[in-house]
């Protein structure tokens, strides 16, 4: 086989791969066939490797889901993004006098997966890690949503936060709370993974200082993981 035909191959097997994470449980062969446009002959052959490798797998009913092997790069992938934002949030924290924090998308909710406090604050909200909101609720899952695609029926603040670079929100999740996020914009291999980075604190807090801070520490992330 040429070396041509390896990397076309491969370039296929991934191509499989994302579209079954994209509609996990929702696809047969067929499907992948159809949107890929390869033979059902190729399209088996593929398949029938990613299970071989546990990275997909088949269900009783046809339809395809991803496997444990994707689930472990995932997990790595989630601990490569927590690593790198650890000094990003701490520095955040410090210069907005407010609490930091990481949020990541799980389907339609938003969780909270890292935080740091500032220091020599008087007053800081405690943000545990492990929170869930709706995506739609909260300036972190209205930021994660404006990374994403445009869409036909997206809130209004979404659409308003793509345009700005941020979401801002009071009250949502928290009377008296004032969240600001942006999304992280993610090289390929992690863009699978929707994250966004953002700080919560009172009505005292700058909000015109806050957005910029914030948007610089997405950059700043997100240059540091491509």
């Amino acid at each position: 086989m040429s070396r041509y035909s390896l990397l076309q191959t491969l370039d296929r097997g991934i191509e499989t791969l994302l579209l079954v994470a994209r509609s996990p449980g929702d696809l047969r062969v067929s499907d992948v066939a159809r949107q890929l446009d390869l033979t059902r002959a190729v399209a088996y052959r593929i398949v029938a490797t990613l299970c071989h490798h546990k990275m997909i797998r088949r269900r009783e009913d046809g339809r395809l889901t991803l496997g444990g092997a994707a689930f472990q790069l995932g997990a790595a992938a989630t601990d490569t993004v927590r690593k790198a934002a650890r000094a990003v949030l701490e520095q955040l924290a410090e210069e907005t006098e407010a609490t930091a924090f990481l949020s990541v998308a799980e389907g339609s909710e938003c969780v909270v997966a890292m935080t740091a406090e500032p220091r020599n604050a008087v007053v800081a909200i405690h943000y545990r890690v492990g929170v869930r909101h709706p995506l739609n609720r909260g300036a972190a899952g209205l930021a994660i949503l404006a990374g994403r695609p445009p869409s036909s029926d997206e809130p209004e603040e979404v659409s308003v936060a793509r345009r700005s670079g941020f979401a801002l929100t009071r009250g949502q999740l928290h009377r008296g709370a004032v969240g600001v996020s942006s999304p992280l914009i993610l090289p390929p291999g992690l863009d699978q993974l929707n994250y966004s980075i953002g700080v919560v604190a009172l009505e005292a807090l700058d909000t015109d200082m806050a957005c910029c801070a914030v948007c610089k520490a997405a950059q700043r992330l997100s240059a540091i993981l491509s």
